[in-house]
């Protein structure tokens, strides 16, 4: 027979993550956790909320290396030497980054509306991945509609309603809103992960700090109350 303890013990623990589908650091920490809830084997269910690392970025994007040296201040030899890192990183973690000296930064705000209408459907989780992918593994413009459109298409999303969603804006104040709620909350900067409702950690944690917090989590969760 299963304790009330022991039920509660392996209940999934909620993890809100705060990010945004052109930085780097967003899904090595992501992969980070994956691997640490692989080898801990707390279960945990993900939900996503929209961050825009550059929400005044032109329509046409800037080039990544350009990019980089005006917001960061960062030369291009250095900027090439960040990129072989991230690159280790995410082999290192089952992710593959393929930078180019052409690469552009783009927006990132028609990605974050359809993710919000992909979690209506159940696949928001499939599209954050695959958007990932597009952008660091095929350098795919994901600021570009057709582009998104085949992107729904390709996690199983209907492609026509994803046009629709696009088109329309439909959703591009909740997106708004939700952005709004977490910088009024103190997130100026990603991947910010929220456990169970109590505990931030800020930037990619690596595994060890991940499986530290999951464990921490879990053994506060069927902790007896005090007194």
């Amino acid at each position: 027979m299963t304790t009330n303890a022991e039920e509660h013990a392996v209940q999934p623990i909620r993890i809100d993550i705060v990010s945004d589908v052109v930085c780097p650091w967003c899904i090595i920490g992501y992969k980070q956790l994956e691997r640490a809830q692989a080898e801990t084997g707390r279960p945990a269910v993900v939900y996503w909320h929209p961050f825009e690392l550059n929400p005044d970025m032109p329509a046409q994007g800037e080039n990544l290396i350009e990019h980089v040296a005006a917001k960061y201040g960062m030369t291009t030899e250095a900027s090439r030497k960040a990129r072989a890192r991230l690159k280790a990183l995410g082999d290192d973690l089952g992710f593959s980054f393929d930078y180019a000296d052409d690469m552009r930064m783009v927006n990132s705000f028609r990605a974050h509306q359809l993710l919000h209408w992909a979690a209506t459907k159940g696949l928001q989780h499939q599209l954050k991945m695959a958007l990932f992918g597009a952008f660091f593994t095929d350098r795919r413009n994901i600021d570009n509609p057709t582009t998104l459109i085949e992107v729904a298409g390709e996690v199983g999303l209907p492609a026509d309603e994803a046009k629709a969603v696009l088109d329309d804006a439909r959703f591009a104040e909740k997106v708004r809103q939700h952005e709004l709620f977490w910088t009024s909350h103190g997130v100026q900067g990603v991947p910010a992960m929220l456990f169970s409702g109590q505990h931030v950690l800020l930037g990619a944690q690596g595994v060890d700090g991940y499986r530290a917090m999951l464990e921490r989590v879990a053994e506060e969760s069927v902790a007896p109350p005090a007194g």
